[in-house]
């Protein structure tokens, strides 16, 4: 009777880790979906931005400086409601929409207040002093920048992840795009903010509908300045620690708007969207991810999260790899597209794709730390961007040191990066290991069975093709190379529900 039992709950575990395993497969599906959507739709935002009369390197230098203390700040207002939510939805039977109003309300006050001293004093927004009254209008975007991260979440715990591919993958991307080449001939000089603006106010449209429809109006609820209060300061090492894992690919612009003139500010941020295009990879699975890992830390079943956490770390490091690859061999194509002055930004390129295939395991390891470690989690982040700031300013001064241009100086920035993200890694997979009991690893030798023959086809086409063609059919060739190796060496079974839609 008892090994009857025995073998029917382990039976009854076998087939919720299959069910873990298709919701984080079918999550994955959905946004790596839209990560191609989003690359289609960015591109011409950068292209117009690049090339455009009006805009070019400079104005996209003063546009980066800008947005990277705009988007910090609403990730800072959301109070980590972006996966701290996910655990606080399991933990009530209070009303789902009462739960989530308690955060919007606090990140609407956080926002607005934050939103109103900017405002009035732009500087820390544009360090270089030169800015327009649209540029000083990006404000306004923070309150809703904050609302949409939270309405997001709430979809993506009830497993709605095509709701984030329409608003983050769709609208905003074609918005900015679509309103930065409509003001080229109205207004260029406040085009970049305007359709900045736009975009942001056009995605949270866009997550609030399926929001109200998924959740409804909160019924019976009042807010409680004590329990808000409380909400807060349990939420604050969780928001910390996503501000600083943001605040890594966005420290590096910072910087270097302090030392650095706009125009090579600007050559640098083009460098970034195009690396973090891979970035967003990692995002399919962290909204799905985080419901699942609660669930099994309830059930205390700490090998599946150790299980889950290394494949779908595989996966992303599997995804990230090859387009890096297929980005970055192919580079000086590649920033040539936006615009001849790009090229410059080649060798900036090639560092923070690397970077991107670095932050993996930290990343994984990071979405099940926030519910089991949070504060030493947090103290390894702040460690990160600490060690990503050192090694950012002392690679800058050494550059300008020996001598060497601006662009330099950004290759310096990214290469710090790279080993700010490199320590993360293996800091926080150690630290999730010790903490479950199991081992935590998201490498396996296929990655260097794929990319050997990629990296052939890939010089081979930068060498033997003209520009054009090597885009056209060297970044396919690559592309198709690596995954069609990675799928034959690297993937097993259990791998392969990532494509497919139903499971035997």
């Amino acid at each position: 009777m008892n090994e009857r039992a025995a073998g029917a709950g382990g039976a009854g575990r076998d087939d919720t880790s299959r069910d873990d395993i298709a919701a984080l497969a079918k999550g994955g599906r959905t946004n790596f979906l839209g990560f191609f959507i989003r690359l289609a739709a960015r591109i011409p935002f950068l292209f117009i931005a690049g090339r455009a009369p009006g805009y070019g390197p400079a104005a996209l230098g003063v546009f980066a400086s800008a947005l990277v203390v705009i988007e910090l700040t609403a990730m800072l207002c959301t109070l980590g409601e972006k996966r701290g939510l996910a655990q606080r939805l399991s933990e009530t039977d209070e009303r789902p929409a009462n739960v989530v109003a308690d955060g919007m309300l606090v990140a609407l006050l956080a926002s607005s207040v934050l939103a109103a001293i900017f405002w009035f004093f732009p500087q820390p927004l544009f360090p270089g002093g030169q800015f327009t009254l649209a540029d000083r209008l990006m404000v306004l975007a923070i309150p809703p920048l904050a609302l949409t991260e939270i309405w997001l979440a709430a979809l993506a715990y009830r497993f709605d992840i095509a709701s984030t591919v329409r608003a983050r993958a769709i609208v905003e991307p074609w918005t900015i795009s679509i309103v930065a080449g409509l003001m080229v001939f109205i207004a260029p000089e406040y085009g970049l903010a305007t359709a900045y603006i736009t975009s942001i106010l056009a995605a949270a449209l866009t997550a609030f509908v399926p929001f109200l429809r998924a959740y409804g109006l909160p019924r019976g609820w009042r807010p409680s300045p004590k329990a808000l209060g409380k909400f807060t300061l349990r939420s604050l090492p969780i928001a910390t620690a996503d501000a600083i894992e943001w605040g890594t690919r966005r420290i590096d612009i910072l910087i270097l708007g302090i030392f650095a003139e706009p125009r090579a500010v600007g050559i640098y941020y083009v460098a970034q969207q195009v690396a973090s295009l891979p970035q967003k990879l990692k995002t399919s699975f962290e909204p799905i991810l985080g419901p699942v890992i609660t669930r099994k830390l309830k059930e205390r079943d700490h090998a599946a999260i150790a299980r889950q956490v290394s494949q779908v770390g595989f996966w992303i490091t599997a995804a990230q790899a090859g387009i890096a690859l297929a980005l970055g061999i192919p580079g000086e194509g590649v920033m040539g597209l936006i615009g001849p002055e790009f090229v410059a930004g080649t060798g900036a390129l090639a560092f923070l794709l690397m970077a991107e295939v670095a932050a993996a395991t930290a990343v994984v390891s990071e979405a099940a730390l926030i519910y089991m470690a949070r504060v030493r989690n947090l103290v390894v982040s702040v460690l990160t961007i600490g060690l990503q700031a050192l090694l950012t300013v002392g690679g800058i001064l050494l550059m300008q040191r020996l001598g060497f241009d601006e662009l330099f100086q950004a290759s310096a920035a990214a290469a710090a990066l790279v080993l700010a993200l490199g320590f993360a890694s293996v800091a926080k997979s150690r630290m999730l290991a010790r903490r479950l009991g199991e081992s935590v690893n998201n490498w396996r030798w296929a990655l260097v069975w794929a990319a050997a023959p990629a990296i052939v086809v890939g010089w081979a086409a930068t060498e033997f093709l003209p520009e054009w063609a090597e885009l056209a059919f060297g970044v396919p060739a690559i592309l198709a190379l690596y995954f069609v190796t990675i799928w034959k060496r690297g993937f097993d079974e259990e791998d392969r529900v990532l494509f497919q839609k139903k499971i035997g």
